[in-house]
């Protein structure tokens, strides 16, 4: 039998459980410079060069050696063709998942304020907004050793449902090892273009646009360390969605639930890379020892488990509680990712939640199934950035447009506001063209 797994524990009665739970959330130090510089590096190479640049990292990072970039688009013929040939399982399991995301995303934009409206005045004065969609998107899609059909359709798709005319997607094909459920997913979720060109040269490409590639209005997706470092550089030339993290998952758990689940659903984000982190708040001393016996006795079974065991030793945490309200309050100072209610009532506890990535409640609800088909969006806030972010939605891929239509009723009280303002401000043209149409 394997040796048990070492996660940390805490206690909320603790005298220093705070700075030890802050300290605990922090993420090491990585060679940010050294990153950054190689970025500002390549950033810069494509903006001057364009399709050379582009096929001379491609050449140096995916080993792909091509005479032009057109060589390194994939058609939309290709991409039907790798839909088609995929296994009946497989073309069912993604055309399920696209049609909930695409459903759940069609009732936000009835939802969430992504329509245009006005009101008019007693004068006449006519206020608004126009809501209008972004021109061209890019979407960043990992590949290499990971692939992730799912988060092409998480980008795409709210996407075309808010109505950005063209979607062009990136994604990695080092030696030129092309995933066929990655290239599925683009041509159900309405992709325009495919280039396979992946890190900070794709984003730069997206950004600056060259020869071969348009540049877009945003880039959306997540990516290694290059990646996220590249798009913190662009942004202000293009939008971005966020700078996301490792991920995360933080479970509120009563004890009610077996503790094979809690363990699985640890497992779940330890596995996505060694820096993620899993997190278990729960008042019953004697479940956690249980789901400490479940991770001991589960973990050998699972194929990343070299990487399971190395998040969950440097990261995880199992944390004891007073109660359940303690638990909802530690929740909101972590603002975790995914955050999993499976407790008896767990709605009465997600009334108590304000900060989450997307919240799951109850004992059948795992978070995996967010990730692939529940509906809502799997590209969410993580680092506690949920205190003051949202998951990506139709939101992101709109603008809003002020409208603004003064009668000459309402020029006459408005202009003597402004008049007086602007000459408070000391901006007499403002003043004047203001008093221009007040009746003599």
């Amino acid at each position: 039998m394997s040796a048990a797994i070492s996660i940390q524990r805490l206690s909320s009665q603790d005298a220093n459980f705070k700075p030890k739970l802050l300290a605990s959330l922090s993420l090491p130090m990585a060679d940010d410079a050294a990153i950054d510089a190689a970025v500002v590096n390549i950033l810069k190479q494509v903006q001057s060069e364009g399709d050379i640049a582009i096929l001379n990292f491609t050449k140096q990072f995916d080993r792909l050696n091509v005479n032009s970039v057109a060589e390194l688009e994939i058609s939309k013929k290709d991409l039907e063709q790798a839909y088609l040939q995929l296994s009946p399982k497989q073309k069912s399991a993604l055309d399920i998942a696209a049609q909930r995301v695409r459903a759940y995303h069609e009732q936000q934009r009835k939802e969430a304020g992504c329509h245009s409206w006005e009101y008019t005045e007693k004068d006449g004065t006519r206020l608004g907004q126009k809501v209008t969609p972004l021109d061209r998107v890019g979407i960043y899609v990992p590949g290499g050793k990971a692939a992730y059909p799912s988060s092409v359709l998480m980008n795409a798709i709210p996407a075309k449902v808010a109505g950005v005319q063209e979607v062009i997607m990136v994604v990695p094909t080092p030696d030129g090892a092309r995933n066929s459920l990655v290239l599925a997913a683009a041509w159900i979720a309405g992709v325009d273009r495919v280039f396979t060109i992946g890190g900070a040269q794709a984003v730069a490409a997206l950004a600056y646009g060259t020869k071969t590639i348009p540049s877009v209005d945003k880039i959306v997706g997540p990516g290694n360390a290059y990646v996220a470092a590249a798009k913190r550089r662009v942004f202000g030339t293009v939008g971005i969605d966020m700078i996301a993290g490792p991920s995360e998952i933080l479970i509120l758990c009563d004890g009610t639930i077996d503790p094979d689940w809690i363990a699985m659903d640890l497992f779940s984000q330890a596995e996505h890379d060694e820096l993620a982190q899993s997190i278990l708040l729960c008042p019953d001393a004697t479940f956690i020892e249980k789901v400490q016996a479940s991770i001991n006795k589960l973990l050998p079974e699972m194929p990343r488990k070299q990487v399971i065991e190395t998040s969950l030793k440097n990261r995880a945490l199992l944390i004891q509680v007073k109660d359940m309200n303690e638990a909802c309050d530690i929740a909101n100072a972590i603002a975790a990712e995914h955050l999993e209610i499976c407790a008896a009532n767990p709605r009465q506890w997600a009334e108590k939640i304000r900060h989450a990535g997307a919240i799951f409640m109850g004992n059948y609800t795992s978070e995996s199934l967010g990730d692939y088909c529940a509906g809502p969006n799997h590209v969410l806030p993580t680092a506690r950035t949920a205190r003051f972010s949202s998951p990506l939605g139709v939101y992101d891929f709109i603008k809003r447009s002020s409208m603004i239509e003064v009668s000459e009723a309402g020029a006459q009280t408005l202009g003597q506001v402004a008049s007086t303002l602007a000459h408070g401000e000391g901006l007499q043209a403002h003043a004047r063209a203001a008093e221009m149409r007040l009746k003599k």
